[in-house]
């Protein structure tokens, strides 16, 4: 009799486990469909950056589009990034010095985690919003 009750714990386990690894892929469609809704807000890597920038990005705090606030304006990292040829990306990943403003740089050290956890697709959004400014 306990091996049954046994036998039956287990199966049940397994079935409700089932189940669930079934209803994860009916979330799934869910979440794509936001992801897509979300990516057809911002078509272009441009509108992307911007979106990231305002946002999970938080980097408005410090930067502005014409005026240094706590950090250098947007259009002052475009122009020096492009003058000394920098890599902006590999900076958002925390694997390059700084080069528009050293001085500044323990205040953006603490951001970069957040900058670190994403993608190379949104670090090269960021890049196109920033670099957008020098038009």
């Amino acid at each position: 009799m306990m091996k049954n009750v046994l036998f039956l714990s287990a199966l049940l386990a397994l079935t409700s486990c089932k189940k669930e690894a079934t209803e994860d892929p009916v979330q799934d469609p869910t979440t794509e469909t936001y992801s897509e809704g979300h990516s057809a807000e911002a078509k272009t890597p441009e509108a992307l950056g911007k979106q990231i920038f305002e946002g999970p990005g938080n980097c408005t705090s410090c930067h502005q589009a014409d005026q240094k606030v706590i950090g250098p304006s947007i259009k002052e990292i475009a122009k020096i990034y492009k003058d000394k040829k920098g890599d902006m990306v590999t900076f958002l990943k925390g694997n390059a010095e700084p080069i528009v403003d050293p001085s500044q740089f323990a205040v953006m050290k603490t951001n970069l985690p957040i900058t670190q956890a994403m993608s190379d697709d949104e670090l090269k959004a960021i890049e196109t919003y920033i670099y957008s400014h020098l038009k």
